[in-house]
């Protein structure tokens, strides 16, 4: 390979500990897509703020901590943190991992209909590779982005989810990714897989938690596949320690008549990046893409979306709120693209954001790329504070000033908390959030 910096000679140097360490054992097909990911990450390089999708977020801070993967750990605190991270979700299945692997002694597969395969995408290339390699890797693009291309030279475990055509999984499936750093820095690239069959529908709940005050890096690639007539609500919580970095992926591809819902909530995290990209390649396909971030202090949160309307009668709607106080920094960049062939496309992308401090700052940046003119679709962004007649009307109700501006914050985030359709989900978290807003002080990044 050409000459790279020491950033990237680090990760290149971790990768063929890793090929020696036993990844060369896994089927011909993963090895090369492994090779061929790590070159292609050689070649990337870390973004900078010259390119344009990484403008206003630098990653500088992640290439120059030099992380590294850490082992198959299990503290023993795990047990009580996840009677914390539970979100009174005890009735359907639960995966839990931990720095990347599986920890099938605190995980439950209970309240699956049969013929669910759901368990680590390690077994499941080891075991189960027919249903594997038609899907992994063939979405999320590892060519163009490097942190995928990073996750992708390190595939070795996460979540796989194979559901069978026609199957109904009534209870959420709960996918819970721990970091449990200990004195290092260490980085884990967690792979996970989601292939619902035609008629099949699901409620996936994916969370994201770490150490207090532990410095480390996650670095997670989500794809999704939908077929035709399926429907799959899709919930990520992201609550990283208050110095870790995240970076994530979540990559759907919708079949005919198929719908898929995703509702993010980022609170934690000093630098955090998701990229949620959904191809709309089948007609009569919807999607609806929710999203609430609410950081402060120092933290830095950027949201990338991008919906592709690839086939005629698509729909699609996107709300995206932010609340930043403290001296945190905002990103949303949406880009809506409506492909020739996408007649009757009907869009709409709407993005709000609170700020709380003079200190804070978003950069929004909502988008329209379209190439038909039989369509309906809007955008728009806006950001401001809270309203002051508002505040003056609370208070002239006997309400205290701090508390009138607490119940206005509430209300402009509960928009989204309130679509949460996950009963147990939506009371944890409109708890976190009286919580927060009662209290006047930054929202809990740990358990």
């Amino acid at each position: 390979m050409a000459q790279v910096s020491e950033e990237l000679d680090r990760y290149l140097s971790d990768f063929e500990r890793f090929e020696k360490n036993g990844a060369s054992r896994a089927a011909s097909w993963v090895h090369e897509l492994r090779k061929a990911a790590i070159a292609r990450f050689a070649e990337l390089g870390f973004p900078t703020t010259r390119h344009e999708e990484w403008k206003y977020t630098a990653v500088a801070p992640i290439a120059k901590v030099p992380f590294t993967r850490v082992g198959d750990d299990r503290p023993m605190f795990l047990s009580w943190a996840l009677e914390r991270l539970g979100f009174g979700l005890s009735e359907g299945a639960r995966l839990v991992f931990v720095n990347g692997h599986y920890a099938r002694e605190y995980s439950s597969l209970r309240a699956l209909p049969g013929g669910v395969r759901a368990g680590n995408l390690a077994a499941a290339l080891a075991d189960d590779w027919e249903r594997v390699e038609p899907h992994l890797a063939r979405y999320a693009r590892y060519q163009d982005h490097a942190f995928v291309a990073l996750n992708t030279a390190f595939i070795e475990d996460g979540a796989f989810l194979y559901l069978p055509a026609g199957t109904v999984v009534g209870d959420p499936i709960h996918l819970v990714f721990i970091s449990t750093a200990r004195g290092t820095a260490s980085a884990s690239h967690p792979r996970n897989l989601i292939v619902a069959g035609h008629n099949s529908q699901a409620t996936i709940v994916e969370t994201y938690v770490g150490t207090d005050k532990a410095v480390y890096f996650t670095n997670a690639v989500t794809e999704v596949v939908v077929g035709e007539n399926a429907a799959i609500d899709h919930y990520k919580l992201q609550r990283e320690s208050e110095e870790a970095f995240h970076v994530a992926t979540l990559e759907v591809h919708q079949g005919r008549s198929s719908n898929f819902g995703s509702h993010s909530i980022a609170l934690g995290g000093a630098l955090v990046r998701n990229d949620v990209n959904v191809v709309l390649d089948g007609e009569g396909s919807e999607c609806t893409l929710n999203g609430l971030y609410m950081v402060t202090g120092q933290q830095h949160v950027d949201n990338h979306t991008r919906i592709d309307h690839a086939r005629p009668h698509c729909l699609s709607r996107q709300l995206y709120k932010g609340v930043l106080d403290g001296k945190a920094r905002g990103v949303f960049n949406g880009k809506i693209v409506v492909h020739p062939p996408a007649q009757k496309t009907d869009a709409r992308q709407t993005n709000k954001n609170l700020l709380l401090s003079g200190d804070a700052l978003i950069d929004t940046k909502p988008q329209l790329e379209i190439n038909n003119n039989d369509v309906k679709c809007t955008h728009g962004s806006t950001i401001g504070r809270l309203d002051e007649d508002s505040i003056f009307y609370l208070r002239s109700r006997g309400i205290g000033e701090e508390m009138a501006r607490s119940l206005l914050t509430y209300a402009f985030a509960s928009e989204i908390i309130n679509r949460i359709k996950v009963e147990p989900l939506r009371a944890t978290l409109e708890n976190l959030l009286v919580t927060r807003f009662q209290q006047g002080l930054p929202m809990e990044a740990t358990p």
